[in-house]
């Protein structure tokens, strides 16, 4: 071959190779385009998850102190309708007391004070009832859970183990003993 067909080859082989070229630097641009958009999609994408993120924190933030705070007022204010019901019985003694008067006939005064005792014992333990406090019964076998033996005694009038006498009533809250009632078991 002559030189001059060679070189003519050379030449159209080095333009070929700078097509070539040409065409992976395009490649190569558009690639690195591509992965510049994405990482910018990407970090708008963690900049917005971040926000979202501190929102939300911070909503649970204010959640948590609202719970506490609402937890501390139902701790601090539990007995308040309680209270509110042992108002009637306090009117009821108020009551009893304006009604005592020193002129009045001592067996009639008498009869009325008992009368309005009677009456604010029954509200006073009504109340208690609503709110779940229960007197413990007297007729009911020994049980060392509600009651405390305070003395034995020998009984033919009552079973082994059964009580004989209350000394002081005791009041349960719903199942649980407030104060047990001291009583006297037959041996």
């Amino acid at each position: 071959m002559s030189k001059e067909k060679l070189q003519d080859e050379n030449l159209v082989n080095e333009g070929q190779i700078v097509e070539e070229q040409e065409v992976i630097d395009e490649e190569a641009e558009a690639d690195s385009e591509a992965v510049e958009n994405e990482f910018d999609l990407l970090q708008t994408e963690l900049t917005g998850l971040k926000d979202k993120y501190a929102r939300v924190h911070a909503d649970f933030d204010n959640i948590k102190k609202r719970l506490e705070r609402e937890k501390y007022t139902a701790v601090e204010y539990a007995n308040e309708k309680f209270a509110k019901d042992m108002i009637p019985v306090l009117d009821a003694l108020d009551g009893a007391m304006k009604s005592i008067t020193a002129d009045a006939d001592k067996a009639e005064l008498f009869d009325k004070l008992k009368e309005g005792i009677e009456l604010t014992h029954k509200s006073f333990l009504t109340q208690l009832d609503k709110h779940g406090v229960t007197v413990v019964a007297h007729d009911e076998p020994f049980d060392p859970n509600i009651h405390n033996a305070v003395q034995a005694v020998d009984s033919q009038d009552v079973e082994s183990g059964q009580i004989v006498q209350t000394f002081q009533t005791g009041y349960k809250y719903k199942n649980r003993p407030l104060r047990e009632a001291m009583v006297i078991v037959a041996n």
